[in-house]
């Protein structure tokens, strides 16, 4: 069936981008999941979103690589140049995004070789190169393959249903994510005197939000410390000094993963 180019981004439909943005952000967190598991023994939440099994860090990626790639799928060494900067890019953005919107430092590459500002480093930049010839070549194909499969059993207007929704869902968990990470960082950053960049935003937060009594009470019975530090066991915040901390150290009390595979000796 041909896409309608009125609803379409380098030929890929608004539907596909969506069930791609959907695929991928659930392959990112089982890959996250696995991750966790293998090199620090911990089966952890690698969730990015509160509810569900969601990255929508990787669902991101793959999408803009995707539409990006579809003018680099000459060969893998135009896969791996084109992967190269529009991964840099997509993840300087994203980090960006996440420390000026969210307050919120996900990830920091300082220690890393030939990094900017923390953000990137040459040796992620490389993976995002080759992850982009697996992607376009070995496993978006499967995707599609599997995606046709589907088509092929289940009506296209149910299909289409379930991303609409699941799209809308994503988007409201996001949205509600965002809130709740925010007003967290606040109440620890304030409660704890802790010396972060843009104190004042965080301030003014804190003041806003706990003077809502109904606020405060939805915060400490449903996104309370507990619950936030274990769906995001590693948020950090960027101190005055140029440092990062992790949070969960300052909830000692809290177990921020769900379980931890012990060597016995």
């Amino acid at each position: 069936m041909k896409e309608n180019k009125k609803l379409s981004i380098n030929g890929i439909s608004f539907y596909n981008i969506f069930g791609y943005f959907i695929i991928y952000s659930v392959l990112g967190f089982i890959l996250e999941t696995l991750f966790a598991l293998v090199v620090y023994g911990k089966i952890e939440s690698r969730q990015g979103v509160l509810y569900g099994p969601f990255c929508p860090i990787y669902g991101v990626g793959a999408v803009a690589l995707i539409i990006a790639l579809q003018k680099f799928k000459k060969n893998g060494y135009t896969l791996f140049f084109g992967g190269f900067i529009v991964g840099s890019i997509v993840e300087f953005t994203l980090s960006l995004i996440g420390e000026f919107i969210f307050n919120v430092r996900w990830w920091d590459y300082s220690d890393r070789f030939l990094n900017i500002d923390g953000r990137i480093c040459l040796l992620y930049s490389i993976y995002w190169g080759i992850i982009s010839i697996f992607l376009m070549k070995e496993i978006n194909p499967n995707v599609d393959k599997i995606v046709n499969w589907l088509k092929s059993k289940i009506k296209i207007r149910i299909l289409k249903g379930i991303t609409i929704f699941t799209s809308v869902f994503l988007f409201i968990d996001l949205s509600l994510s965002g809130f709740v990470v925010g007003v967290f960082l606040a109440r620890t950053v304030v409660e704890n005197d802790i010396q972060v960049k843009n104190r004042e935003v965080y301030n003014k937060t804190y003041d806003n939000i706990y003077k809502n009594i109904h606020i405060e009470k939805l915060m400490n019975n449903l996104w309370n410390e507990q619950f936030v530090v274990k769906i995001y066991p590693n948020l950090q915040l960027s101190l005055k000094d140029g440092k990062t901390e992790m949070v969960q150290d300052y909830y000692k009390e809290v177990q921020p993963y769900y379980y931890k595979f012990e060597l016995k000796k």
